[in-house]
């Protein structure tokens, strides 16, 4: 039974007791004792000031990071285990577009799981993944689409590496940096931050070639020509973790068209941007572009794990085999998953959120204007509900991110360069909240 009394996703925070509170600080300490290090970063680099564990040892906590852990979320709403209430500016890493916990989501996968909770992967198909593909063929940005359902973010760009490499018959990449498209090998490969990247994937980087975030289509040319094993170029419209950056206009289009004269896939990573984020389904589409691969996930199952790699037929064909699926896993095209993301879709929708994004947008962005002269602050960018405040240092922004979860603000600070703070809110949270947010920011930047 629920005791948090979140009754709406829509409230304003309220902090009782400043984070870290004392339920945070213990339970902190347990996942220290009980996790490995580094997908716990709770735990890690600095010493929380006065945090002790159960067992009485200090627990750690990232250089800035504050212990926080989250009991429930509805809406734009998350509340922590010390019964303090936030407003979430990060969508949970960009997956709760529709906002924690919509009614219609829950519905949703509640009726699916009633009915079919686990199928067979890629032997045997079930109706919700049927009427899934159909909705993304519908939806995708690209002519007569094929769907390769993914487990993950990075699953998917692992797909769309591969399928670069078999419909192409090379196996170069051209990747750009900064980017982020994942941790696992391949998709480790393509992302740009060494620390990511070196301690597993040197062989895999013998055929990845790299160039600046909006290189000059004359760059892109001449590696493609100078390295002729490059078959598939993967790209981010908007980077999204590594710098909350957008490309020079017309970029996007050049690089499709030198792309498509050297007959080289280009592969899209919508990962963090499909589904409304930018005021936009995609915005490769929005960029007059027509890709070869589109991958996407994160917003798509409304908190549920699910991705995919929406493609031409013609490039799609590269995977026919006679024998088993080549790429698969065991939760592929899951029951309760496929569920989420049509209930996702039908929000999205009906909600009309993609317009929504952008009009919010707007007005949340000229309310963070006042900003751009304060001290320490570099660039302020953003379109839809996708925005950066660029700091002089990553002190100064994990600073603004730890005043900012004390006003109940959660809101990451990191990037490549760790100097940027990234607010992608829920696609529904409310004028009032992002006025409160907006009013924060104002009150703490610059201290």
């Amino acid at each position: 039974m629920r005791s948090h009394g979140l009754e709406s996703g829509r409230l304003l925070p309220e902090i009782l007791t400043p984070p870290p509170g004392p339920r945070a600080r213990a339970m902190a300490g347990r996942l220290e004792a009980a996790e490995a290090p580094g997908i716990n970063t709770l735990a890690g680099s600095s010493p929380l000031r006065g945090a002790l564990s159960s067992t009485g040892q200090k627990t750690r906590a990232p250089s800035g990071a504050t212990a926080m852990l989250w009991a429930e979320a509805l809406g734009s709403n998350v509340v922590d285990v010390d019964g303090n209430r936030y407003v979430d500016l990060t969508a949970g890493f960009g997956v709760a577009a529709v906002g924690h916990r919509h009614p219609a989501v829950v519905s949703a996968v509640r009726e699916q799981a009633e009915q079919l909770v686990h199928g067979l992967g890629d032997v045997y198909a079930h109706p919700a993944r049927l009427e899934l593909a159909e909705r993304l063929c519908a939806l995708a940005p690209l002519p007569d689409p094929r769907v390769y359902f993914a487990v993950s973010g990075a699953d998917a760009v692992e797909i769309a590496l591969k399928t670069g490499r078999l419909h192409s018959g090379r196996p170069g990449v051209l990747a750009f940096d900064p980017a982020y498209h994942g941790t696992t090998l391949g998709a480790l490969a393509a992302t740009s931050r060494p620390a990511f990247r070196e301690p597993f994937t040197r062989p895999l980087e013998e055929v990845l070639h790299r160039l600046p975030y909006g290189a000059p289509a004359e760059r892109v040319q001449e590696i493609l020509e100078r390295q002729p094993d490059i078959g598939t170029c993967l790209v981010e419209p908007v980077i999204g973790r590594e710098a909350t950056r957008w490309p020079p206009p017309g970029w996007l289009e050049a690089l499709a068209e030198v792309c498509r004269r050297r007959e080289v896939v280009l592969a899209v990573d919508e990962i963090f941007t499909g589904f409304g984020r930018c005021g936009a389904w995609f915005v490769c589409r929005e960029a007059g572009v027509e890709p070869d691969l589109v991958c996407c996930g994160k917003a798509l199952g409304g908190g549920l794990p699910i991705a995919a790699v929406l493609g031409r037929k013609e490039v799609m064909d590269a995977w026919r085999s006679d024998g088993e699926a080549r790429h698969t896993a065991t939760f592929v095209a899951h029951p309760l998953a496929c569920a989420a993301a049509l209930a996702t879709l039908d929000v999205i929708e009906t909600e009309d959120l993609v317009v929504r994004a952008r009009t919010v947008g707007d007005r949340f962005g000229q309310a963070l204007e006042p900003l751009s002269n304060r001290p320490g602050v570099t660039d302020i960018r953003g379109q839809g509900l996708l925005w950066a405040i660029e700091l002089d240092s990553p002190n100064r922004a994990h600073t603004l991110s730890r005043n900012l979860l004390h006003r109940g603000l959660i809101a990451l600070a990191g990037g490549a360069s760790g100097t940027v703070l990234q607010i992608a809110p829920p696609l529904v949270i409310t004028a009032e909240q992002l006025d409160y947010a907006a009013a924060a920011l104002r009150d703490v930047v610059g201290e």
